[in-house]
Order: C-alpha cells, then sequence, then structure tokens
C-alpha cells in the first residue's frame, strides 16, 4: 500500500474553508504575507498544494514547478 501526502489548501478563508469538509488541511492567506507565511510552513509530507488565484499570485517567484508538492490553482 502507498501512503498518501497531506493535502493543503492555502488562500482567503471564504474561498478555502469548504476544503476542511473533505479532510484537506487548511491554511490561511488573507494577504500576501500571510500566504507566504502558510508556503513557508509547509512540511515535508505534503504532496498537494490548492491555492485560490489570489494566493497563486502571491507566490508567483516561490513556485518553481518542482515535482512536489504539486500545485492546483483554483478557478476564478
Amino acid at each position: 500500500m502507498t501512503e498518501m501526502g497531506t493535502v493543503v489548501a492555502i488562500g482567503e478563508w471564504a474561498r478555502v474553508q469548504g476544503w476542511g469538509l473533505a479532510g484537506v488541511e487548511v491554511l490561511g492567506g488573507e494577504d500576501r504575507a500571510a500566504v507566504q507565511h502558510s508556503w513557508d510552513s509547509l512540511g515535508y509530507d505534503v504532496s498537494v498544494v490548492i491555492l485560490t488565484p489570489a494566493a497563486a499570485e502571491a507566490l508567483a517567484d516561490r513556485l518553481d514547478g518542482s515535482a512536489l508538492p504539486l500545485v492546483a490553482v483554483m478557478p476564478p
């Protein structure tokens, strides 16, 4: 059996809170600094990060296209 990593959602609370119902860890991101803090706090067990468009914009210079974590951006 393969162990799955953690799935995290980062962004504005109103856009990400529902992901918690599906077992996703929800991290804050109401402004650029909060998004960057949440990103920097990700553990090594995180395999997927779901970002709001605003969070993706705040992290544009940090998203390098590496394999992990896999990053998905919500539609606007």
